[in-house]
């Protein structure tokens, strides 16, 4: 399904009925990121997975890709597909999305799930050199693969798989314009939600992979320093725990969600 957002047309698909879970995927990644977890949710779970612009089955955006420009993407789809509000769950780029709008629309916002997130590393020298070099097409496509295997550190087929996916959507246009305009804003003071954070007042869950050479696990552990009564998990991944240990990153998220939307009944009742 696609659906039209004022970025451009977004590609996006349901599975169950009920509460809403809406998932967003890395940077050079698609919404299949999320298919082993998907199937290992209960059935009273209505899960959104969807494509960022040029990228997966999504044509390219209207506009130069940015991680604000994504972000913007998810709170049309969320206010759209889930007026009513969702935990939303994102991995880094995905989770710099999240949790920015957490901050900007909290009453869409049910429970807020980080992993690997984007948006709370300092803008060090290195950073920024990093993040000019990665936008620069020729090379994000040179590197790539490299950096592919080495942020995911495959040792599934679904880790190969996801890998594979991500050299692929850097290897021609849209999908390599796209990362390369992600990569350029990273580097900008709108990528840095270290501040707002603390404004943040959803149920939140910071999973976090501790073999992740991209975000390193001190950030998960500022998010959950900085986010009120967030909670910090780790486990033995590369930058997608979600795909590395599916099993592992169920059994921490499913009892969380079923927490924040009992409790949420529970309110109603009382």
């Amino acid at each position: 399904m696609l659906l039209e957002t004022t970025r451009g047309a977004i590609a996006y698909d349901e599975r169950g009925s009920g509460n809403s879970v809406v998932m967003l995927s890395s940077g050079a990644h698609d919404r299949h990121d999320f298919d082993q977890l998907r199937e290992l949710l209960p059935g009273d779970f209505r899960s959104i997975a969807a494509d960022w612009p040029g990228h997966g089955e999504s044509p390219p955006g209207n506009e130069m890709a940015t991680a604000m420009g994504f972000a913007d993407v998810a709170e049309e789809l969320v206010a759209h597909l889930a007026p009513e509000g969702a935990i939303v769950l994102g991995n880094s780029v995905g989770g710099f999305a999240a949790a920015r709008l957490a901050i900007r629309r909290p009453e869409l916002i049910r429970g807020l799930v980080l992993i690997d997130s984007g948006g709370f590393l300092p803008r060090s020298l290195q950073v920024r050199v990093f993040c000019e070099l990665m936008a620069r097409p020729r090379f994000l496509r040179a590197i790539y693969p490299w950096f592919a295997n080495r942020y995911m550190r495959p040792q599934s087929d679904a880790d190969r798989q996801v890998r594979d996916v991500g050299i692929a959507t850097t290897r021609q246009d849209p999908g390599l314009a796209a990362v390369s305009g992600l990569w350029r804003s990273f580097s900008s003071p709108e990528h840095d939600l270290r501040k707002e954070a603390a404004s943040i007042r959803a149920p939140t869950l910071v999973i976090w992979g501790r073999k992740d050479p991209v975000i390193p696990p001190k950030a998960g552990r500022t998010i959950a320093a900085t986010i009120p009564d967030a909670r910090l998990e780790l486990l033995d991944t590369g930058h997608a725990p979600q795909v590395s240990d599916p099993e592992g990153f169920a059994r921490i998220f499913v009892p969380f969600a079923e927490r924040v939307f009992v409790g949420e009944t529970s309110e109603r009742l009382a």
